[in-house]
């Protein structure tokens, strides 16, 4: 299989990207204990998972041996990726915080990835020029249509406008991350490892002002256990899975990228029948199969496309 303009093969890029989304899958479950363990609010939350998580990858670029030198284009370019990216990846998280306050879980999540894959498609249609195909597009219907299976399956969901709008910001700010990250990988020379950790520092500086208005210390009565969970959210479903993300996202095309992250929901039911003790229904177990299955397909025309040619650069 052809390498592409970044150097990273589109089948490691698929890898990377199937592992981020199974990743990204457990970080609810574990949100859920922090809650249980601490009175932590979302946006405290969300800032100690990207401070820590900045922390981790800062800590791994000072150990890691160089290769080779990354051209990662001027510095101003850089900070002008790292504040565009950091600034969508604020407005992702918080956003959809916000419309799961206000409509509940069930109806912010099917609204926010329903609608990712929708506007990742048409703008990387318009922008970048890439075409899903007829297969694709089916795909992605699967992956909608199990996404609402598997989310409003035997739920009794109250719809709220401004829930949905958040969402729909929500939605945007994910939208935005993804094709600015395949446009500039398009380009060649990106630095994924350091686009990451300039996008949590920019997110994390987001992030403070609400964290300290909300509380950005918890008070618990299992500190050791709090402090684990913490350092889980920001090793592996951010530290790790960004860096992941970033990487496959600059050579995947970008719809591609929006089904394959469907794994989170798909990781998160999966957990909560296994470690939550929530019940496997016929229509979970339906949506997971159709998400699935649009994701395999996704995977593997994906695989055939880069075997046949290599993305131009813009």
């Amino acid at each position: 299989m052809s390498n592409t303009a970044s150097g990273l093969p589109v089948g490691r890029g698929l890898l990377y990207l199937i592992i981020t989304g199974a990743a990204w899958g457990t970080a609810g479950a574990a949100a859920s204990l922090v809650y249980r363990a601490s009175d932590m609010g979302a946006f405290a939350l969300s800032f100690w998972r990207c401070a820590l998580g900045l922390l981790l990858l800062l800590a791994g670029r000072g150990i890691r041996p160089r290769l080779r030198p990354v051209e990662a284009g001027p510095v101003r370019r850089r900070v002008a990726r790292a504040v565009a990216i950091g600034l969508a990846l604020a407005v992702f998280q918080t956003a959809y915080f916000a419309a799961v306050e206000s409509t509940g879980l069930a109806v912010a999540t099917v609204v926010t990835l329903g609608a990712g894959p929708v506007l990742i498609a048409l703008g990387a249609r318009l922008l970048l020029g890439e075409r899903l195909g007829v297969g694709g597009l089916v795909a992605v219907g699967g992956a909608l249509a199990g996404l609402a299976v598997l989310t409003f399956g035997g739920s009794a969901a109250t719809v709220h406008p401004a829930g949905v709008l958040l969402a729909l910001a929500s939605a945007a700010g994910y939208g935005t991350m993804t094709l600015l990250t395949r446009w500039w990988g398009r380009g060649g020379g990106a630095d994924a490892a350091g686009t990451t950790v300039g996008a949590f520092a920019v997110t994390a500086l987001c992030l403070l002002p609400f964290a300290l208005q909300e509380g950005l210390l918890p008070h618990t009565a299992h500190p050791a256990r709090l402090l684990w969970l913490l350092m889980y959210v920001a090793a592996v479903p951010t530290a790790l899975a960004y860096a992941l993300y970033f990487a496959g996202a600059a050579v995947v095309r970008s719809a591609t990228v929006s089904v394959i992250m469907l794994l989170e929901p798909v990781t998160a039911a999966v957990l909560a029948v296994a470690l939550l003790g929530e019940r496997l229904t016929a229509t979970t177990a339906g949506g997971t199969l159709l998400l699935l299955g649009a994701v395999a397909g996704l995977a593997v025309s994906e695989s055939r496309g880069a075997g046949r040619q290599q993305p131009a650069p813009v």
